[in-house]
């Protein structure tokens, strides 16, 4: 399970909201990664969601970026907590 602090008025960033105005929010990348990359290895993953939170101005640790990665490898779940702050 991974853990970010996020601004309240980022949530946008992070989750996909038709009223949202960032262009390219994790939640969907993450989305569209685990439906196109299920079972492929974790460290090709990986690179594409170091970019996608890039993209979405995000912090994640290189730990969490991971952690997602080996979640989408293995068709798992992965838990995020988001605190809006």
């Amino acid at each position: 399970m991974g853990d970010i602090n996020l601004n309240r008025n980022h949530l946008d960033r992070l989750l996909t909201d038709s009223a949202g105005t960032h262009a390219a929010p994790y939640q969907q990348a993450f989305a569209e990664l685990a439906g196109t990359h299920r079972g492929r290895p974790a460290a090709e993953i990986l690179p594409l969601l170091s970019r996608a939170a890039d993209r979405a101005l995000l912090g994640f640790s290189r730990a969490d970026l991971h952690e997602q990665a080996q979640a989408i490898s293995g068709d798992r779940p992965y838990l995020l907590r988001a605190t809006a702050i």
